[in-house]
């Protein structure tokens, strides 16, 4: 019997493991924005003195997980897993940093929710008994983003409104069975929903319904509401998603104006350009392992729900006419 699960799709911890540290990393672009003070590392290029962009994404990568272990004062030799994802052909960021870390590896892909995927399966590992420490952690880069799923950035292309940018950047947490706030109390895997979007550009329109879906899964399962969170926050729906988010709840009977938010709309100041706001694996990632985790730490926060959402589309199924199937999962951080 599945003593730990709660309704559906809920795993409820018996011994919420603990986020002992993390370590966020940043482009320049991401480094003028309003959360700029909460990120430990602000590139001054986005080459990051590399010879390529996915080189420099995998740098940034390796760099994060190796800077939360040591934020952690757990030692390397006693970090049992590595979990990781992101966004390029075979997560080749994250299989290429795993070679040079050199821990036992689990390669994830959950598009942008990868972080809160990857936290939900290490929290599980923990909570299990099968692991005492472990660290998960994704990356993207907007070059290596937008020559992979829309157009290279040579040819100039115009973004429409609903286009949104993705975060250059990494984050990393390190997850541990040992007593500290705060802690990964539930997590909700969620399902994947396609309601026929087809539009790359308005990734925010086709995950918002992932989101919503994954929330009242949450809610039903653990008979919580709004009112037990300080913060409900997606990972990049941003205004364009968060607005249909926002209108879906309310049909569903739940109005979750005052305490919702979105990594995408934090990340970035409007007059940054970035048209809808900001997108990614690290776009979840960097708000949660700089903001999150120091806002928790401070007490501003003492419970979060982190939906963090992603769109499951790939080059190969956009020129075959597929539509967008997208997905979210939800990850209950508390302090205790």
């Amino acid at each position: 019997m599945a003593a730990k699960k709660m309704g559906l799709q809920t795993v409820k911890f018996q011994n919420p493991p603990s986020i002992l540290a993390t370590a966020s990393i940043v482009g320049p672009k991401e480094g003028q924005g309003p959360l700029k003070d909460y990120f430990d590392i602000i590139l001054n290029d986005n080459m990051y003195q590399e010879k390529s962009w996915e080189k420099s994404e995998r740098k940034m990568l390796k760099e994060a997980v190796e800077m939360a272990i040591k934020n952690s004062k757990v030692p390397y030799s006693n970090i049992e897993y590595f979990i990781a994802g992101d966004l390029l052909n075979q997560i080749i960021s994250a299989g290429f940093a795993a070679r040079e870390l050199g821990l036992p590896f689990y390669g994830i892909y959950g598009a942008c929710s990868t972080i809160s995927e990857g936290m939900s399966l290490g929290a599980k590992i923990i909570d299990g008994g099968f692991a005492d420490n472990l660290v998960v952690a994704t990356s993207s880069h907007y070059c290596t983003a937008e020559r992979q799923y829309r157009y290279p950035l040579e040819l100039g292309n115009q973004r429409p409104p609903s286009a949104q940018w993705t975060v250059t950047g990494a984050g990393a947490v390190v997850i541990s069975s040992k007593p500290k706030n705060p802690r990964i109390t539930y997590a909700t895997t969620g399902k994947v929903i396609d309601m026929g979007q087809t539009n790359s550009n308005d990734m925010g329109s086709a995950m918002a319904p992932a989101a919503v879906d994954v929330i009242l899964q949450h809610f039903n399962d653990t008979k919580r509401t709004p009112d037990d969170y300080d913060l409900i926050i997606t990972g990049d729906l941003a205004s364009v998603g968060k607005d249909i988010a926002e209108e879906l709840m309310k049909w569903k009977g739940f109005d979750v104006t005052n305490k919702y938010s979105d990594c995408g709309l934090m990340i970035f100041h409007p007059e940054q350009d970035v048209h809808s706001g900001g997108s990614g694996c690290a776009c979840a990632a960097v708000v949660t392992c700089g903001y999150l985790y120091k806002e928790m730490i401070n007490g501003k926060y003492n419970s979060v729900l982190l939906v963090a959402t992603g769109a499951l589309l790939s080059t190969t199924s956009i020129q075959q006419g597929e539509t967008i199937p997208c997905i979210a999962h939800a990850v209950a951080i508390e302090n205790l």
